[in-house]
């Protein structure tokens, strides 16, 4: 394809200013080189000149390309390889897909799983003996729908050499039986990430973990998502984004944030920070970008391990992953290296110590320019929403975790009032809060289009019969757009280049078969990518 090509005919969303809406867009050398009418782009391009291609919109709806602002690439891909859980509903379904996937990959030394629901499992506790009745011949790993916990049969125990004497890593938990004190098969938080997936990463070979990228660059790229933040880039990612930029082959623009478990050296936890500087100063392309370090504070509420100022519904509360003495070093550190630093903050009391640690960082090294962000926000106590804006904090959120089919379990497990509050976008942007959106995918679906359905309409994108959800929450369309474009860009310190069609920008952008901001907001659902452009080439094609 030229280098130099004439969109016309089309109904263009710009996301600029001064020129919001546009008929025709004009791409020169990867970037936009116009954006306004018919007339006016002839006349630039002086139609005719072989070296101009002119491609026909037949009036389609062109939007800047999304640019999630929270997920997670290779997990993705990997994920879409996996046994597909979220929608088994009882053990029996569970059971029906675990084995159709053992039947499909005879030579696959485990058996791999992704999506399962706590309200899927009897009384919501994931044990071993149920698992070893569905696969008992081979090692089973199941990933939860949250990723913050793994459940295991005996013979993935037996693997990672997990007995009653292994103890519990900071911040996480091998559940054990009450009466015997033998691990149940249920990882929680740092004990999934330590024990499971870093024994799976290990085994896990090059030629798959590239094919886990090639899987997820299909899947975003195909859905309209022409950039990912990507939350938990280890070495491994590292080394497999690399391969691919050096190939030629990343077509899905990806800015990184580096992974820092929590663990019991908290010399080891600064020196994380000091190689996350190191790798930001080598890695600052604009197909990929290393940008800062992510930190969990706390697990997730569907399975109480989120960090609460009050109890849950049970009376039980959850002690977080970093408490604020192990936390602010940390973050201090990173904001004095030039890092941006995003935390994932669930409950109201690991948000406040998100932000205490922010406060800290700030008084020690002065005001900071480097966008830090706090990632989920799902239940925020009111006295602390205002400090987002003082603190210059981005509230990085994910609509698709408040989808109305999944909030059951969620609201029940707060018990209160509190659910009444969740997931409060609104009360973040009225403070004054820059608000970003994402998918957290694979913990959620990663399209963009059904995640705009729910920002918009507080409805169910896997349910759309169910009622809405705290409407009043809701988002307008064209707000929820920018937050998943212009915002998610300027988060990630791109907004000089991406997420609005300005001249000068890339030209990173997609065509949808229909007109989201026309008719009935359910048009978001049935909406289809028909092409995505990156930097001006045409990189998935219906």
């Amino acid at each position: 394809m030229s280098d130099h090509v004439w969109y016309s005919g089309g109904r263009v969303f710009t996301g600029a200013a001064s020129v919001p809406w546009a008929e025709s867009l004009v791409t020169r050398d990867g970037r936009i080189e116009f954006a306004g009418s018919d007339a006016e782009a002839a006349v630039r391009c002086k139609h005719g000149e072989a070296d101009v291609l002119r491609v026909d919109l037949d009036g389609r709806t062109v939007l800047p390309g999304f640019v999630d602002g929270h997920a997670h690439v290779l997990m993705t891909g990997e994920a879409g390889l996996r046994a597909h859980l979220t929608d088994a509903d009882d053990p029996r379904r569970i059971r029906q897909r675990l084995r159709e996937w053992a039947e499909a990959n005879p030579d696959a030394p485990r058996v791999l799983g992704r999506g399962w629901l706590f309200s899927a499992v009897p009384d919501g506790r994931p044990t071993r003996t149920l698992l070893d009745d569905m696969i008992p011949d081979r090692p089973v790993y199941l990933d939860a729908n949250d990723y913050h916990s793994v459940w295991l049969n005996s013979a993935a125990l037996t693997e990672l050499g997990i007995t009653r004497h292994t103890p519990d890593p900071p911040g996480g938990r091998i559940v054990r039986d009450p009466v015997t004190g033998e691990p149940t098969g249920h990882l929680e938080e740092t004990a999934a990430q330590h024990l499971a997936w870093r024994f799976l990463a290990e085994t896990t070979a090059d030629a798959d973990r590239d094919r886990h990228l090639r899987e997820a660059t299909t899947a975003y790229l195909s859905s309209g998502v022409t950039c990912a933040v990507d939350m938990m880039l280890d070495e491994h990612g590292l080394a497999t984004v690399d391969r691919a930029e050096r190939e030629g082959t990343l077509d899905l623009r990806m800015v990184g944030h580096w992974f820092v478990p929590r663990g019991p050296d908290p010399d080891e936890q600064l020196a994380q920070v000091r190689h996350a500087a190191d790798l930001s100063a080598r890695h600052r392309s604009d197909r990929f970008r290393v940008t800062g370090i992510k930190l969990v504070v706390d697990g997730v509420i569907d399975g109480c391990t989120a960090a609460m100022l009050k109890p849950y519904a049970d009376g039980d509360n959850a002690d977080p992953i970093w408490d604020f003495d192990s936390l602010a070093p940390v973050v201090t550190a990173a904001d004095a290296a030039g890092l941006q630093v995003a935390l994932h903050a669930i409950g109201d009391r690991a948000v406040r110590i998100a932000l205490d640690a922010l406060e800290h960082a700030r008084r020690i090294n002065g005001p900071s320019l480097n966008r830090h962000r706090i990632e989920h926000l799902e239940y925020v106590d009111p006295a602390d929403v205002p400090r987002l804006a003082e603190l210059g904090v981005t509230a990085s959120m994910q609509p698709v975790h408040a989808d109305p089919a999944i909030r059951d379990n969620w609201a029940a497990m707060l018990g209160d009032e509190r659910a009444e509050r969740g997931f409060a976008w609104p009360e973040m942007t009225g403070a004054g809060a820059r608000l970003v959106l994402g998918t957290d995918a694979p913990t959620a679906p990663h399209p963009p289009l059904p995640n705009m359905y729910i920002a918009h309409t507080r409805k169910s994108a896997l349910n759309p019969e169910l009622p809405a959800l705290q409407p009043h929450l809701a988002l307008p369309l064209l707000a929820a757009i920018t937050h998943g474009t212009a915002d998610s860009a300027w988060a990630c310190h791109a907004e000089s280049a991406l997420g609005v069609l300005r001249p000068g920008l890339l030209a990173d952008f997609v065509v949808l078969d229909v007109d989201p901001f026309e008719g009935e907001p359910d048009a978001l659902l049935r909406a289809r990518v028909l092409r995505t452009v990156v930097g001006g080439r045409t990189v998935w094609q219906a």
